[in-house]
């Protein structure tokens, strides 16, 4: 693995782990008290960065600093622009799936009533 190899990957993983944080450049830069073109040259791969501006890269995002530098990532490309896409779906499906659950509980429960009773 060589020194471009790791800053691709912390370029790509910088970038996926701080828009999932929904955090913008700026906001990420003041975060960590660095400079927004040092940050953007960064994430396009142009810059490296120091031990400790790692650990303040990685502390910041709540994740370790050997995450940021793995060539596959925890959070796949897109994944926050699919489950915010789908989340009222997943909400309502999960939703109906409990409902039916607690509709067959109750159901078992009137059952065993009506058994004991008769």
């Amino acid at each position: 693995m060589t020194k471009q190899d790791l800053k691709a990957f912390l370029s790509q993983n910088l970038k996926k782990y701080r828009s999932y944080r929904k955090l913008s450049q700026a906001d990420f830069a003041e975060l960590i008290d660095i400079s927004v073109p040092f940050l953007s040259d960064v994430e396009n791969g142009k810059k490296w960065v120091s031990p400790v501006t790692l650990a303040k890269m990685a502390d910041a995002l709540n994740i370790e600093a050997y995450e940021l530098l793995k060539p596959d990532t925890i959070i796949p490309d897109n994944a926050v622009n699919i489950l915010d896409k789908y989340t009222s779906d997943i909400y309502q499906t999960f939703g109906e799936t409990l409902n039916k659950i607690h509709k067959n509980y109750i159901g078992q429960i009137n059952s065993k009533k009506t058994d004991t009773e008769a």
